[in-house]
């Protein structure tokens, strides 16, 4: 066994202030196999290795990079006891195989070197787009309000006001806003939410969109003979002649 880690571990333990009998209650080693460890006669594996250096609260990597030298550069390094149990498999190499494992590993540095730089191009270049400015466009921000509820009153047809919102491919078909108001869409849509509507007069049905019926004005899903609420609390609106179409709801601000 390795002079440096039969000291280690028993010195670890002495400073602990812990005997052999206290280590064998706290972990379950045995006395003699723990005294075996600390005469050199046997060697502990990786996990009982960890299991002591938790108790003594040592520095299981410090002591492998002194132990197998690694060197005193590296003692900052953090080994993950994984990499412990590949150590001492390299250790146990003839010269073929410490050779063809290091030729192997030289080329998986370059490669994993290679592709980081790859991901470092490509993360500068998703934040270079980031940064442009996001061209935008007015839309016209009705005066009404498509009820969620029992059904709004539509009072005027002439737009409030201009919005804007970004000129890009999700909403390219975009033609108007709308406010909401009521709950009978939640989850979906909430009480003055701002929904951005496609003018079209044929939806599918299960599509939500802005309807008209009997001059109040309404946001639902589109059901084979009525207007369907998403919250099961309100009811659902029968469809009948006077109904429109308006639009098509794609999003929301």
């Amino acid at each position: 066994m390795n002079e440096y880690l039969i000291f280690q571990l028993k010195e670890g333990r002495r400073k602990k202030g812990l005997k052999q009998s206290d280590v064998t209650k706290y972990t379950g080693i045995k006395n003699t196999t723990l005294s075996n460890y600390e005469n050199g006669v046997t060697e502990p594996d990786i996990d009982t290795f960890l299991q002591l250096c938790k108790l003594y609260e040592l520095n299981y990597a410090e002591i492998i990079g002194e132990a197998y030298g690694i060197g005193i550069p590296y003692k900052s390094l953090i080994i993950h006891p994984s990499e412990i149990k590949f150590l001492k498999k390299y250790q146990n190499l003839d010269g073929y195989g410490k050779e063809t494992m290091n030729i192997i590993i030289d080329r998986e540095t370059q490669r994993a070197a290679t592709q980081r730089e790859k991901d470092e191009r490509l993360r500068q270049l998703e934040f270079k787009k980031l940064e442009q400015p996001v061209p935008m466009r007015l839309i016209s921000y009705y005066f009404r309000n498509a009820s969620a509820g029992s059904g709004q009153l539509v009072i005027d047809n002439l737009p409030e006001k201009d919005i804007e919102i970004p000129d890009i491919p999700k909403y390219k078909n975009v033609s108007y806003a709308i406010g909401v108001n009521g709950s009978s869409m939640e989850p979906a849509y909430y009480d003055g939410d701002v929904l951005l509507v496609e003018a079209t007069r044929e939806l599918e049905l299960g599509e939500i969109g802005i309807f008209q019926i009997n001059g109040e004005c309404y946001v639902k899903k589109l059901g084979q003979t009525e207007l369907i609420s998403l919250n099961r609390a309100f009811a659902n609106v029968p469809l009948d002649e006077s109904a429109q179409t308006m639009g098509r709801v794609i999003g929301k601000l």
